[in-house]
């Protein structure tokens, strides 16, 4: 009976073990430029916590943790129009306790509208991080005549434009057309209707488009030579081109810049959850959120990290983003089932004609 008392406690002393080194280990399933180096060292020597990274973007994000349950990973980062749907078919996430965030940390606008919009059943599953937005990535002193998206299509700009056959494109388009397809999410049979009036100037606009681009570094190139004064693109390629030439920066259209936010948001079987919450209020803190900044080239929801970036970063956003423009700002609503199977449909028609 002793020698069974002392091995179940040896055991019981192994497993406490383990527990504890399993928890001094935090599995980040983020994106690229969101856990740079420097900011990793700096947490784990402050923490004593080892942070593992893997890279990843939305469409995995749901496929790694659907495929698992929730498992395998302590932080995810979707985006919050990427939470609610996953969430309530799949349950790969867990509530948030919002009394373990230092809310001070946040711009208040940002940390409420994250929380609003991946809240289900009366419980937050994400919370702000990185945010930014699509609109017009431009050579300003050729594009004064692009304000809107249906400005891309005017015939002095054939052949010197350039965007993504994206769902970006599409709704950007919807919105340069007077319409709003977000206020059409829960009507699929209207969705569909504006997406094709959509669709169809898309395909009117052909003859503008340069080159349809897939990656930042094909974009940046005709840019750079002068082949594309404007594109649709995400506001970090405004500023990277600022940083070469004031002559570009990110355009908002008049209608309004399609914004999105990366969240934090626990899976619904990690194993981690105070390392998760001790990396989420580190990389928070201003001056940790500068870093990330300068990395990721996006904005942070941490409050005065605007700040403490490069002169050259500030500078871009400042001019970018006026309060109106933020004011002005489309954000992505959570995305129903179904209605991105109609876009990508409507794209392929798009890209075949």
């Amino acid at each position: 009976m002793k020698l069974t008392l002392k091995l179940t406690a040896a055991a019981s002393a192994l497993a406490l073990i383990a527990g504890a080194a399993q928890a001094e280990t935090l599995r980040l399933l983020t994106w690229g430029g969101y856990a740079p180096d420097a900011v990793i060292d700096a947490f784990e020597a402050e923490t004593g916590i080892e942070v593992e990274v893997t890279l990843s973007n939305n469409e995995d994000m749901i496929s790694k943790l659907r495929a698992t349950g929730g498992a395998g990973f302590d932080l995810a980062q979707p985006s919050q129009d990427r939470i609610l749907g996953p969430q309530m078919e799949f349950g790969i996430y867990k509530p948030l306790d919002q009394s373990k965030l230092d809310k001070a940390l946040w711009v208040g606008d940002l940390y409420d509208a994250s929380i609003k919009s991946t809240t289900v059943d009366g419980q937050a599953y994400g919370v702000a991080h990185i945010w930014g937005s699509s609109g017009f990535a431009m050579d300003r002193s050729r594009g004064e005549g692009i304000k809107t998206w249906v400005d891309l299509c005017k015939p002095e700009y054939a052949g010197r434009i350039s965007m993504r056959l994206k769902r970006t494109a599409l709704l950007g388009m919807s919105f340069g057309l007077g319409d709003d397809p977000f206020a059409a999410y829960d009507d699929p049979v209207k969705y569909e209707e504006l997406m094709k009036k959509a669709a169809a100037k898309l395909a009117e606009c052909k003859p503008n488009v340069k080159a349809y681009w897939s990656g930042s570094d094909d974009l940046l190139a005709m840019m750079r030579s002068g082949e594309v004064i404007a594109a649709e693109a995400w506001d970090a390629t405004g500023f990277k081109l600022y940083g070469e030439d004031t002559k570009f920066n990110f355009v908002a259209p008049e209608t309004g810049a399609l914004g999105w936010i990366d969240t934090f948001a626990l899976p619904a079987k990690g194993e981690a959850d105070d390392a998760a919450y001790a990396w989420i209020n580190f990389v928070m803190r201003p001056e940790i959120a500068a870093q990330i900044i300068e990395a990721s080239g996006a904005f942070s929801a941490s409050k005065g990290s605007d700040e403490l970036v490069s002169p050259v970063m500030k500078a871009a956003y400042q001019e970018a983003f006026t309060p109106d423009v933020i004011a002005n700002i489309k954000w992505f609503p959570p995305v129903p089932a179904g209605l991105e199977d109609i876009e990508g449909r409507l794209l392929d028609e798009v890209a075949a004609k």
